[in-house]
Parts: structure tokens; sequence; C-alpha cells
């Protein structure tokens, strides 16, 4: 790991956030855990603290002041809640927008710092065509070039809360559940597996792809929503129809 955040620190002196999208899929290929391991606050406040806290200040750091002599970071990035620690939030994405083994999806939700501000918070994106129907729509509006994206993001955030309170999206976007024994078995191989690559995204556990047509059933609910939605037109935004879509999926998948 510290490899990892080194090299980070060194690819983007001059873009911090841009680190995010690259640390995220690395993070979660080298800290192989389950979800119950990973919701032990203890574990990432050792890693904060311990391991890389230079990592915390170099990433989240503030101006320096005529009041602070060096550069510090705020106290939730070092032990603060999953979405808000430096390092957990970055695991946790990774988690929750990967479509199996492919990173591709949280690769593209972590270089959008309202996805991880707002939308890694959601309740409903523990439902995976939910997290890659959510990404589909902001990928499709970024192809379009609209302004404002991280307004976009956030009224998107709310809609799909709203939305999610009379529909019942795993009733919608039916999906396996992720097969547990490929989880445990990817875990196992750190022991012998190499380090990740740098310059191309590692490959997470097989526990399962996303069907195509369940995320499709709820990009078509979420964009019809969020062309109507209340929260767009109050922050002056607007959803522009010209351009071409884009896919998240692999070619031929």
């Amino acid at each position: 790991m510290r490899e990892l955040v080194e090299e980070a620190m060194r690819r983007f002196a001059d873009a911090r956030t841009r680190a995010d999208a690259w640390l995220a899929p690395r993070l979660h290929a080298t800290l192989r855990m389950t979800r119950a391991e990973a919701a032990d606050p203890e574990l990432w406040n050792f890693v904060s603290l311990v391991v890389a806290p230079d990592y915390v200040v170099w990433r989240h750091r503030g101006a320096v002041t005529s009041t602070t002599s060096r550069p510090t970071a705020p106290a939730d990035r070092f032990v603060g809640v999953a979405h808000k620690h430096a390092f957990a939030r970055l695991w946790w994405a990774a988690e929750m927008f990967r479509d199996g083994e492919d990173y591709r999806s949280a690769e593209f939700a972590c270089g959008n710092q309202d996805v991880l501000n707002t939308a890694l918070r959601l309740n409903a994106i523990d439902h995976r065509p939910t997290a890659l129907a959510l990404l589909q729509v902001l990928a499709n509006l970024a192809a379009r070039k609209v302004s404002h994206l991280g307004d976009h993001v956030n009224a998107l955030a709310s809609e799909i809360n709203i939305v999610g309170s009379t529909l019942m999206y795993d009733v919608i976007a039916p999906v396996e559940p992720p097969d547990a024994d490929a989880v445990l078995e990817w875990i196992a191989e750190a022991e012998t597996a190499p380090p990740v690559p740098l310059n191309s995204l590692p490959d997470g556990p097989r526990d399962g792809r996303v069907p195509k047509s369940s995320v499709d059933a709820l990009v078509k609910i979420f964009e019809k929503v969020h062309e109507e939605s209340p929260h767009l037109r109050r922050r002056g935004a607007t959803v522009e129809n010209a351009g071409a879509d884009v896919s998240l999926a692999k070619p031929g998948i």
C-alpha cells in the first residue's frame, strides 16, 4: 500500500483529486477483504494514522494560513465515517460501483467528486443494478456535455432516494446475489498475487456481473425522472438531448 500511495502522490502532484480514480480500484484489489471486515473503523484508522498519514494530508490538505505553519487535513479524513475517511471511501466506492471483476465503472465513479461525496451515501447503491444505472445516466450526460454535471449528480441522488420510496428496484432490476465463495477465493489468492498493475486496471473478484437488462431498465426510469427534476430547475441546470450515449460495459458483453 505504501508503494501505491507514493506512486499516486508522484503521478498526481498537480491534480490531487484525480488520484481518487486511480487509487480506488488498486486499493480495493490490494486490501482484499469482505464487506464485514471493511466495516471495521479501526482498520481504516490504522491505515490513515499509521500506514499513510502523509497521503491523507497530501490529498485533503487545506490552505496554509497565518495561523497554520504547515498543511493540515480535516480530522474526519483520518478517523471519520466511511464516506468521509480518506481511504475507506475509496475502498467502498470501488466495492459498490465495480461490476464483478471489472473496475472500469468504479474508476468512472471515483473520477467525479460529487459521486464520492453524495451518491456513495445512498443506501440504494447497495443494489448493484442501481449503482451501475446511476453511473450510466451520468456517463450519458457527460457524453452530451451538459453544463454543471455536479448539479446533475446531486439531483439524481435525491431522485433515486425519492423514487426508491415507491418503487422496488430489486423487483424491477433483478440480480443474483454476489458469489460469496468467489470473493473468499479472491481474498485467499492475495497470499500469492503479484502487486496490482500501475498502468492498467487490476481484476476484482469474479463474483458475478450485473445483467445489462436490469441496468437498462433502471436507466430508462432514472433518465425520465431526471428530465423532469425540480432539483435541476432550482439550480438552473438542464438536460440536453444532443449527443450520443456511451456505455460502461466491456465490448462484446
